[in-house]
């Protein structure tokens, strides 16, 4: 039994259409004849297999036949079935008698200042022959794929549709996701490569006891055996049911909350462990708010029609899940009011989103004497016992006044109301290890009423996802061994410390900056550590027992090894060898508290990076990424912590006051944003997301600018690489979102939606403008008196 943990950003791919190599007419010609005359049923119907399914008949030629690209993103093996070879060789001969008639007419090219995206179908190399170069043909299989644009709209009016408008609409959101974009598509790729691990893995009946494929494949063995589960129904939670029941003292109801935690719940708080915010070589413990159902305060303190909507919903699928226990529905369905109704009390005393990105409000030190002080009422002491930390002195409590709040309640709410939470939040946790009926319950709530998805994933997925989960870099060790290759581990590191370069020489030259401040961040910037790829120690999973019995137990058994792995750090110096992420992640990520960056080997390819495409492409996209990451160190919140990754004041008052205002700049355009009738953005939720995209993209094409000052490049596709740089990062946010699921991020997530990621920083760049030519009052270009600039 594992938290439930909301849906998570993954990283996604292209469909790329293959250029010919130069040639005549006539040769082209011929090769079209050829190919028509194959008289292949597949290239007229094409197939699509990311998600198991064919595309129908008048899918565009583009995508017609069938062959399989591997991409090597995310450790993703990506399925797309795409051979647009009839397609291709007819676009080309078009291209070519195209050329040949206009080669005297067409204007001739000036270089990095020459615009040219709507004359022409596809573009005649730049001296107006009939040849492709080499550099062409290459970009054509690893570069931008021209059926993505949406050339019915201007790139100065909305960059992120015309980038992006052709991808959108030739990939609709399958009725298994809340959103689908190019990242999703990539998680899905890689989804397939963990897929033929595990199967290989689960077949292997001889691997040796303790072993990694022992251990990853009786898991997934155990999630996918159906029959078993649904032969144990709730067997797996009775003996946590038969605790909850016999509670009749706050002492008894408190060391059962112990036995929920451990199992993985985050019932009435959390607990766990975390670097000292003052001195983050050491790990402490840590208390913060929880034990709620729904996502977060706001959905049980908001009053308007959509949020009572949801809780009168939430209320009902409490009740249905009671059911399912064994209650009737008179008693289950007054159960549900009540948990509502202690969730409520906790959510009231919950500090919000916005607040709890501010390291200062939530770091509070408390020894013994001043936890006993705050809550009386709770048995410290013995919570400390019971998880193993007898030596705990002192900890940091995240939201002293929510601990006020449940020490209150542990008193004046009846000891029945306790159990029937407790109860409630047994199986909402462990509701999707369980037989199908609750799972399907437990979807029908929080997959299609939350998030808007039509049916649930097919089981192999969700148990792909629960081993990674569980065992990440057991299955991570496989997954780096056959997909991730080691140049482009090296490829990536290169690409740091270029972006590196290009932010030392930004702070450099910043001319809001003073010396002292910037003499401080230098120091900071050169302390970052990087992480890439995959761990240099794996962990040891030999304390975790795994078997092929019945999935739950291994579940439980998973999310207790987790929790007392956690625990065990307490006291203990930070392991700086230690990732946050499993290798197969296509994600990154930034840690304040370590100064450390971190790109799995899961992002380490296209669309982000691919050693066959050109620089700007490259820049655009991981180049972009990598600064971001870089950037997280000098936002709102990675400002306040120094090179060490203590919080600390490094910056002079009239920096940080200067330095303030300028994030206030993004976080009023993202106020500005609207998203659906009567809601937008929450510019201070997704100020530091927002900060780092920014700055990510314009350290990133600084550094491209000095590789092209070096290594002029012509027109790719008809783009200039300017062009392409930024077609590359819109590339990368592609994707489209169901109503409920833009209403759940919005309210609960510190990333902006994805076409607000391409429209605002772009809006603040000059170097967009430009590249497009567009005019001051076009759409996309924010006045320059209004534009934001940090980094």
């Amino acid at each position: 039994m594992r938290s439930k943990r909301g849906a998570g950003v993954s990283a996604g791919s292209y469909l790329r259409a293959r250029s010919m190599e130069s040639r005549s007419w006539a040769d082209c010609k011929s090769q079209f004849v050829a190919l028509i005359g194959l008289g292949r049923p597949s290239l007229s119907t094409g197939c699509y297999e990311l998600y198991g399914r064919k595309m129908p008949t008048g899918t565009p030629a583009l995508l017609s036949g069938c062959t399989k690209i591997r991409e090597a993103f995310g450790g993703v093996d990506l399925k797309f079935i795409l051979r647009g070879s009839v397609f291709v060789v007819l676009l080309s001969c078009l291209a070519l008698a195209a050329a040949a008639q206009a080669q005297h007419s067409q204007p001739a090219s000036n270089g990095a200042n020459s615009v040219a995206i709507t004359q022409t179908l596809l573009p005649a190399s730049p001296d107006g022959d009939c040849t492709f170069s080499a550099a062409a043909d290459d970009a054509a299989d690893h570069g931008l794929d021209l059926a993505n644009l949406d050339r019915s709209v201007k790139p100065c009016d909305n960059f992120f549709q015309f980038a992006v408008g052709g991808w959108i609409k030739s990939h609709p959101i399958p009725p298994e996701y809340p959103s689908f974009g190019s990242f999703t598509e990539l998680a899905e790729s890689n989804r397939d490569k963990l897929h033929t691990i595990l199967e290989a893995a689960s077949k292997n009946t001889a691997a040796a006891p303790g072993s990694i494929d022992q251990k990853i494949g009786d898991f997934y063995f155990s999630c996918m055996d159906e029959p078993a589960i649904e032969k144990a129904g709730i067997d797996p939670i009775k003996d946590y049911l038969a605790r909850i029941e016999k509670i009749t003292s706050v002492a008894q109801l408190q060391a059962e909350i112990v036995e929920l935690q451990d199992a993985g719940s985050g019932v009435v708080f959390s607990f766990g462990s975390q670097p000292d915010f003052k001195n983050s070589s050491m790990v402490i413990g840590a208390a913060g708010q929880g034990g709620l159902g729904l996502p977060d305060r706001d959905y049980y303190t908001k009053n308007d029609e959509k949020s009572l909507k949801l809780r009168e919903a939430y209320t009902q699928h409490v009740t249905n899940m009671f059911v399912l226990l064994g209650d009737d529905p008179a008693k289950a369905a007054a159960e549900a009011k009540t948990v509502l109704a202690l969730e409520t009390k906790l959510a009231q005393a919950s500090m919000t989103r916005v607040d709890r990105r501010d390291p200062d409000k939530t770091y509070h030190m408390m020894d013994r004497a001043a936890l006993k002080a705050l809550t009386p009422e709770f048995d410290w002491n013995g919570y400390f016992h019971a998880i193993g930390q007898d030596s705990v002195a002192s900890i940091n409590v995240a939201q002293p006044e929510f601990f006020k709040a449940v020490d209150h309640e542990l008193t004046a709410t009846p000891l029945d109301d306790w159990k029937i939470y407790l109860r409630w939040h047994l199986i909402h946790e462990a509701g999707d290890s369980l037989s199908k009926k609750f799972v399907d319950e437990d979807f029908n709530f929080f997959g299609k009423t939350l998030t808007g998805a039509q049916q649930i994933q097919v089981r192999w997925k969700r148990c792909v996802r629960a081993t990674d989960g569980v065992l990440g870099e057991a299955l991570g060790q496989i997954y780096v061994k056959d997909y991730f290759p080691p140049e482009a581990k090296a490829a990536a590191l290169q690409m740091v410390k270029n972006l590196m370069s290009a932010l030392r020489d930004d702070i450099t030259t910043l001319d809001w900056m003073s010396d002292a401040t910037r003499k401080k961040a230098l120091e900071k910037l050169d302390a970052i550590q990087l992480k890439i790829g995959y761990p240099d120690k794996w962990r040891d999973y030999s304390g975790f027992k795994v078997d092929r019995g019945v999935y739950a137990l291994n579940d439980l058994r998973g999310a207790e090894f987790e929790r007392a792995y956690r625990l065990a750090k307490i006291g203990k110096p930070v392991d700086h060898g230690e990732w946050g992420m499993t290798p197969p992640t296509v994600n990154a990520y930034y840690s304040s508290l370590l100064n450390e960056i971190v790109f799995p080997a899961g992002i380490l390819q296209p669309p982000f990076y691919d050693p066959k495409r050109d620089d700007a492409m490259n820049y655009g996209g991981m180049g972009a990424v990598i600064g971001h990451e870089l950037t997280h160190g000098f936002d709102d919140q990675g400002s306040k912590f120094d090179a060490k990754g203590n919080r600390s004041d490094w910056w002079t008052p009239e920096d940080l006051k200067n330095f303030q205002a300028r994030g206030d700049c993004v976080s009023k355009q993202f106020d500005s944003f609207v998203v659906q009738e009567g809601l937008h953005e929450n510019g201070k939720l997704v100020e530091g997301e927002s900060i780092a995209d920014l700055g990510g993209l314009t350290i990133s094409y600084n550094a491209l600018q000095k590789i092209l000052a070096a290594k002029p490049v012509g027109l790719i596709d008809g783009f200039t690489a300017e062009q392409r740089f930024f077609l590359a990062w819109a590339g990368i946010w592609a994707g489209s979102d169901r109503v409920e699921w833009e209403r759940l991020i919005v309210a609960t997530n510190p990333h902006p939606l994805n076409r607000f990621r391409v429209r605002a920083p772009l809006g603040n760049m000059p170097a967009f403008q430009k590249a497009f030519k567009c005019g001051d009052g076009d759409s996309m270009i924010r006045p320059a008196a209004e534009q934001c600039r940090i980094w």
